[in-house]
């Protein structure tokens, strides 16, 4: 492969612009990501030819101009957000009207009551109204992956030790895996799906057995989750709408 880091494709009378990535590690194989975002990467083994990338891409143009298509259809209907009462924000899968309460004397509070998000702050400030929901998040967050890792564990035989678990706000990623083996996960994630959810945290603790996507990390997940790619799918499907702030 050349120096270029980038690749432009074309189809359908567009241009589609495609970030290498080049990986060392070993057992790592091409493949290609599209994310919410609408960038698109191409992770690419060391010591992969211009041809086998081209050759690769060629193959996959279609798809990743499908599945920006798909992201782009979601970005339409998903207006910006205003943190106001009527609003519908996720939480495990299912929309949650937002109803704001203007209490400047009484404590700032964030709670679910009959299928409501009621936020109740001192100051009628989106921005506030925002911080505080997030904080909510973050927490409930905790919560639900720490439950759902104790839950998926005794599944996973080649995990001996419960992992250390971190959040941290992503862009692109709903998990990753260190090479020390700490699992982190996206605190947006936990508006996602229950079953969504675990695929995640169980894609993470495979990599704890295989430290890549070679055939041998696949197999693995296949063992613990035969319908990942169902969970995946629908995962896909609401990034947009999970990582929208």
């Amino acid at each position: 492969m050349s120096e270029t880091d980038k690749r432009i494709l074309t189809y359908g009378g567009e241009q589609i612009g495609v970030d290498l990535v080049t990986r060392t590690r070993r057992g790592t194989t091409l493949r290609i990501k599209v994310h919410p975002d609408l960038s698109v990467e191409a992770v690419v083994p060391e010591g992969t030819t211009d041809a086998d990338l081209d050759k690769v891409l060629r193959l996959r143009t279609r798809w990743i101009w499908q599945k920006l298509r798909d992201f782009k259809a979601v970005q339409e209907h998903a207006t910006p957000r205003d943190y106001v009462s009527g609003e519908s924000h996720f939480y495990l899968g299912r929309r949650h009207l937002l109803k704001v309460h203007h209490q400047p004397d009484a404590p700032e509070t964030v709670r679910m009551l009959r299928g409501r998000l009621e936020v109740s702050v001192q100051d009628r400030s989106a921005l506030r109204i925002q911080k505080l929901l997030e904080l909510w998040y973050f927490t409930r967050a905790q919560d639900v992956f720490r439950h759902r890792l104790s839950a998926l564990l005794p599944t996973t035989l080649w995990v001996r030790t419960s992992p250390a678990l971190r959040l941290q706000v992503m862009q692109t990623q709903w998990g990753n895996c260190s090479p020390g083996g700490t699992i982190t996960l996206n605190p947006h994630l936990v508006k996602a799906p229950r079953d969504c959810i675990d695929y995640v945290i169980l894609h993470e603790l495979c990599h704890l057995q295989e430290h890549n996507h070679g055939p041998a990390f696949w197999v693995l997940l296949e063992r613990v989750m035969p319908d990942w790619q169902r969970h995946k799918a629908r995962l896909d499907d609401m990034a947009e709408l999970m990582l929208r702030q």
